[in-house]
């Protein structure tokens, strides 16, 4: 006997009270339906319906029987469809909407990897830094740094931490000096991403050496040039324009070859999330959950970005022989 297929039997004569009803519905014949469960009831040894000229109804065994066994069929159900799709080829549009400096600088790179074994799939990449809804806006998938809004109609999936950093060329360091705290800032022309929440409210946060745990500081900066996109103030900050406040997504390669310098790092600066957003009223199709898996793993345990600043770190520190 194929007791998972005696078991949707089950449930859908139960559903129907009818053995001809719940053939009609399977393409059984009522004949072949009431072998099934009869070879079922053999199997556990109780008796789970009772037939009459009329209608069927569960007996107490059948009653206690339904709701594990419906629970039973639909997870077997839903396996099977996830194996399915997930060996089907991916098609069709996707549409993505993430912030200008992350989707240029490593999502549409992942993206296109993603995408090149599944030929007919259609990314569309929208890169905005604006707070954009994605139920409102029509996007399959939402990229987003921060700002998580408070809905119940959205799903999240976290990616990645977002470690914002403060650097600036050495050439302006040479002509302006390494400030030592954070209101020294106020001394010195500041590259502003106009989304941050507080306007030019920069927030540190430093524990230990000397200092309360839990020390905690607001600077109100002078913003000498300000961007929503945070691109330009990087571009700005390597031809020496001021101290951006930036991420490591973006600033890591830059720290790496010298051409910026971290600015205060004894200090730390509010700590974001790089999350994925989809419609939380229905299940992620294939396409975007599989997208979401696969940045999952490009992203975790540690980005690669911070992953490459902590290798080299470890190599400067590292003893020589």
């Amino acid at each position: 006997m194929d007791q998972l297929r005696a078991m949707e039997i089950f449930v859908e004569v139960a559903r129907q009270r009818s053995f001809s009803a719940a053939g009609r519905r399977l393409g059984l014949s009522r004949a072949l339906v009431s072998k099934h469960i009869l070879q079922l009831e053999e199997k556990l040894g109780v008796r789970l319906l009772h037939r009459s000229t009329r209608e069927v109804s569960l007996t107490d065994a059948g009653q206690a029987y339904l709701e594990p066994c419906s629970a039973a069929v639909a997870q077997a159900q839903e396996a099977a469809r996830i194996v399915t799709q997930q060996g089907a080829e991916l098609a069709g549009p996707l549409r993505i909407q993430a912030p200008s400096s992350f989707g240029s600088a490593w999502l549409a790179d992942a993206l296109a990897r993603f995408s090149l074994p599944h030929p007919q799939l259609q990314p569309l990449l929208h890169v905005d830094d604006a707070l954009l809804d994605p139920i409102e806006h029509g996007f399959d998938l939402t990229i987003r740094v921060g700002g998580i809004p408070d809905s119940r109609a959205l799903a999240i999936r976290p990616l990645a931490p977002c470690r914002a950093v403060l650097c600036a060329s050495p050439d302006y360091l040479g002509r302006h000096g390494m400030p030592a705290t954070p209101e020294e800032l106020q001394d010195h022309r500041c590259l502003h991403f106009s989304h941050l929440t507080d306007g030019t409210a920069w927030h540190f946060a430093r524990d230990g050496d000397g200092v309360a745990d839990g020390d905690m500081r607001r600077v109100r900066v002078n913003a000498g040039f300000t961007s929503n996109n945070g691109m330009v103030l990087h571009g700005a900050a390597l031809q020496g324009m001021g101290i951006v406040y930036s991420t490591t997504f973006l600033a890591w390669r830059a720290l790496l070859d010298g051409s910026l310098v971290q600015v205060l790092p004894q200090w730390q600066l509010p700590l974001n999330y790089l999350s994925a957003l989809y419609p939380a009223s229905r299940q992620p199709s294939p396409k975007v959950r599989r997208l979401i898996d696969f940045l999952v793993a490009e992203y975790q345990p540690v980005p690669p970005w911070d992953a490459a600043l902590a290798q080299s770190a470890a190599t400067v520190q590292a003893p020589s022989a």
